[in-house]
């Protein structure tokens, strides 16, 4: 029996037992560090899109600005009656017309919001693109008289024309010619720059006469008013964009540091457990 008692306490000895040691676990130390390392990174991250949004907004505003300035100086207003329509010569339905055309051929998105009766004065996108669109109707849609001379009237081979393609009909040449020139009545039907055959000398003279340098000017004057408008809509998105990354990422930084703080007095860490070989018994 004691040889057997020996043996037994010889085996213990080679089976590790798992005895307790206090104190916290090295990655129970250094876990709470690199959330906390990790917050404070993130709340500086923060804090630069914070700023980065500040800066944005201030070149928001100053683009806000100078667009106002730049509408105030033009002082271009739409018209609208006492029920707050929209009115082109007095005529509702012409202006309904002309918003047809802008939005339906053009595709353009109108904003309600930015068509404002209390605020007739030209200044947002939506009013830019209108105004644009009422001067494009008027060229394309009116009629013009053309002067043409005999020398002009040829085909592109030169000989002399006898008949004339006006817009949608089609004229004689009169003979004898008039020694002041011939003048027609030329039908704009809504052709735009590119629509007009130059080899027609009808076509020809009616182009230059309906698009006119004056009405290039104010077609691009006002599409840098939209483009300008619009680009203004875009730097305020960006801002809330960065704002938003801002608060986000302040707020989760905040909730690590947080909840990797330091412990409460008399908080206390359960032991570990560490394995430990019992000491051999002798005899």
């Amino acid at each position: 029996m004691g040889d057997d008692g020996a043996q037994r306490a010889v085996d213990r000895a080679h089976c590790p037992a798992l005895t307790t040691m206090s104190g916290p676990r090295p990655e129970e130390v250094l876990m709470p560090q690199r959330l906390r390392l990790v917050g404070i990174m993130l709340m500086v991250f923060g804090l630069v899109f914070f700023i980065g949004s500040g800066v944005a907004f201030s070149m928001y505003q100053d683009g806000k600005h100078s667009l106002q300035s730049f509408s105030e100086v033009q002082g271009v207003e739409l018209s609208y009656n006492e029920d707050g329509q929209l009115v082109d010569r007095g005529d509702t339905a012409a202006a309904d017309g002309i918003m047809t055309m802008l939005t339906d051929e053009w595709g353009y998105p109108v904003s309600d919001r930015e068509m404002d009766p209390d605020d007739p004065l030209v200044n947002t996108a939506s009013e830019y693109m209108y105004q644009m669109a009422t001067i494009t109707h008027h060229v394309i849609d009116g009629t013009y008289p053309i002067t043409l001379t005999e020398d002009a009237l040829v085909d592109p081979d030169g000989n002399a024309l006898t008949e004339l393609q006006v817009g949608d009909q089609t004229l004689a040449v009169p003979d004898p010619f008039p020694a002041e020139g011939w003048t027609v009545e030329y039908d704009g039907g809504g052709r735009y720059w590119q629509d007009f055959d130059r080899t027609n000398p009808a076509d020809a003279a009616a182009r230059e006469a309906m698009w006119t340098g004056t009405v290039h000017g104010l077609v691009g004057e006002l599409g840098v008013g939209t483009v300008t408008a619009s680009a203004l809509k875009l730097a305020l998105g960006m801002v809330a964009l960065l704002a938003g990354l801002g608060a986000i990422n302040l707020l989760t930084g905040a909730g690590l540091f947080w909840a990797a703080g330091a412990r409460r007095a008399g908080e206390t860490v359960p032991p570990s457990p560490v394995e430990q070989p019992e000491l051999e018994r002798i005899g």
